[in-house]
């Protein structure tokens, strides 16, 4: 690869039906955030909107996060 050519790094993305219908996405590692009538589009809007971030807002490190999940009382 030579210098100054782009390069994809691989970032979490985090999706969930939307109320209004459709669909919509998280970037945990940027707080990006998007949405899309499907899945697919929600992805594309999202990979979008984290690339523009990416341009202002240089991520400081390459560690992947750790994604797991919590128990809370569902209270409803």
């Amino acid at each position: 690869m030579s210098a100054g050519a782009p390069h994809q790094i691989e970032l979490t993305a985090v999706l969930w039906a939307a109320p209004e219908g459709g669909f919509s996405a998280l970037n945990p590692e940027t707080g990006t955030v998007s949405e899309g009538a499907t899945e697919a589009e929600a992805l594309a809007n999202l990979t979008e909107a984290t690339e523009l971030y990416l341009e202002e807002f240089p991520l400081p490190s390459r560690q992947k996060p750790v994604i797991t999940t919590i128990r809370v009382t569902d209270i409803a």
